[in-house]
């Protein structure tokens, strides 16, 4: 007898915990990108008992999910922040103070289209974040 097909996985809803509640309302308190390490610290200075570990893993699951925006430092460091924006867009970051502008740039999503469909590619995607010095630390 034939083995029968396994029926298709279905994605998980993530489990509502504690310690993912109390990192999306210290996201939601934030306007800035922030590491993992540096959001960890905030939300022990809360009194909030959420190990490193789990806020490794809350991070990539909101991640996975779209629900925070990611970008790499200048380090190579994931810094995570709130999707302000429901739709793609891109990033203008500070380099010294880390504040970041959410853009549009249609010429840019343009040109990954055109990019992509000259070499025979298909479900193009691509990031790009603009780093510079805001005007308070230009001055």
């Amino acid at each position: 007898m034939p083995a029968q097909p396994s029926p298709p996985r279905r994605t998980a809803e993530p489990r509502v915990t504690r310690q993912r509640l109390a990192v999306g309302r210290t996201l939601d308190s934030l306007d800035d990108f922030v590491s993992t390490q540096e959001l960890h610290r905030l939300l022990q200075d809360r009194g909030e008992q959420v190990s490193l570990a789990t806020t490794y893993r809350i991070l990539q699951s909101l991640a996975d999910e779209e629900q925070v925006d990611v970008l790499r430092g200048a380090d190579g460091e994931a810094l995570y922040r709130r999707c302000e924006a429901a739709h793609h867009h891109h990033h203008l970051v500070c380099r010294r103070c880390g504040k970041a502008v959410e853009v549009e740039a249609p010429a840019v999503e343009n040109w990954a289209a055109r990019l992509g469909k000259e070499h025979g590619f298909t479900d193009v995607a691509h990031t790009v974040e603009v780093f510079g010095l805001c005007p308070d630390c230009s001055r």
